[in-house]
């Protein structure tokens, strides 16, 4: 018998949800049954699936030690660097400048150095992650971009600071501008393109499409930009997403004719090589916290902006000087 007294990052999680991430060797069926069975008991009796857990809530699951081991790969992390270039930082949320050619998670090649890994192994050395003292929770990423693009990825340190804005990014209220390169000199200099995205996991590649024509797998998409300046066959973008969907920016310039310069799977490879680009020219550079309800704790970041001024400076500067 394995008895765990549930702490503040494991509050409010339902029972079953928690013992999966908890114990990832434990089928998700396996789960279902012991609870049913009443090997898995919450403060000594009978739990049901969904019900949530409590700060100091006992647990009490008897079971098999050996779906108690951790992944051999749990501590990898470990392993990753530590140096991180942080935009913010306080003791909820970690706002790090991504630069390109860094996957931000591990992929199905399963990269030790990854953006996350970083930040974990940062936090550890910090004293701030300790895994040993946590049962499902660990730092986790609220947005992503892509490996070649750079910019700001928002990052939280514990369950309420990740469940909060989490919520805050699905309901619009976290804005993100991004600066560009694209090619051609783009028209209307500002606009706002919309459409649908259909994404194809197989290709790792979106679509772009004007019309739903009925389809559940297109997401609408909506795109703002305005022109910094054009300068012979290309120009120099501040774009704002509206929504946030996989390559979004980088399809739906593409789909008007002006892909991004150095975008390999979208763009024009013959014009990335002739200007030397190897990633996309795209940088997340600017995030406000624009909360429009309650955001509890993380209430003191609403109107907060932050800023990575010398990559929008070396975008600027790089395109006046070699275009």
């Amino acid at each position: 018998m394995k008895k765990i007294i549930i702490n503040k990052n494991d509050s409010g999680k339902r029972l079953d949800k928690f013992l999966c991430k908890s114990f990832p060797r434990l089928p998700e069926t396996l789960v279902q049954k012991y609870i049913r069975k009443k090997r898995i008991k919450i403060n000594g009796k009978k739990a049901q699936n969904s019900e949530k857990l409590c700060e100091n809530d006992v647990l009490e699951l008897y079971i098999n030690d050996e779906f108690f081991e951790p992944l051999s790969y749990a501590d990898d992390f470990k392993k990753a660097p530590s140096d991180i270039d942080i935009v913010y930082e306080d003791e909820n949320i970690l706002l790090v400048n991504k630069k390109a050619g860094l996957i931000v998670h591990p992929d199905e090649n399963f990269q030790v150095d990854c953006l996350i890994n970083r930040i974990k192994n940062y936090m550890f050395k910090k004293g701030e992650y300790i895994p040993e003292n946590e049962h499902s929770f660990s730092p986790a990423l609220v947005n992503r971009i892509d490996r070649n693009t750079s910019g700001i990825v928002i990052a939280a340190k514990n369950s309420e600071t990740l469940a909060i804005l989490n919520d805050k990014m699905k309901n619009r209220e976290i804005h993100k501008n991004y600066i560009c390169i694209v090619c051609g000199n783009i028209k209307p200099k500002d606009g706002t393109l919309t459409g649908y995205l259909e994404k194809d996991s197989q290709q790792n590649k979106v679509f772009i499409k004007n019309r739903k024509n009925g389809s559940e797998n297109l997401k609408s998409i909506v795109t703002r930009y305005k022109t910094i300046t054009s300068k012979k066959d290309f120009s120099l973008l501040d774009v704002e997403l509206l929504t946030g969907r996989t390559h979004q920016i980088r399809a739906h310039f593409a789909s008007i004719g002006n892909p991004l310069l150095g975008d390999g799977k979208y763009g024009k490879n013959d014009i990335n090589r002739s200007k030397g680009y190897k990633f996309q020219a795209l940088c997340s550079y600017r995030l406000v916290f624009d909360f429009k309800s309650d955001a509890g704790t993380l209430n003191y970041l609403n109107r907060k902006e932050f800023k990575i001024p010398k990559e929008k400076i070396w975008f600027i500067k790089d395109f006046y000087d070699n275009f």
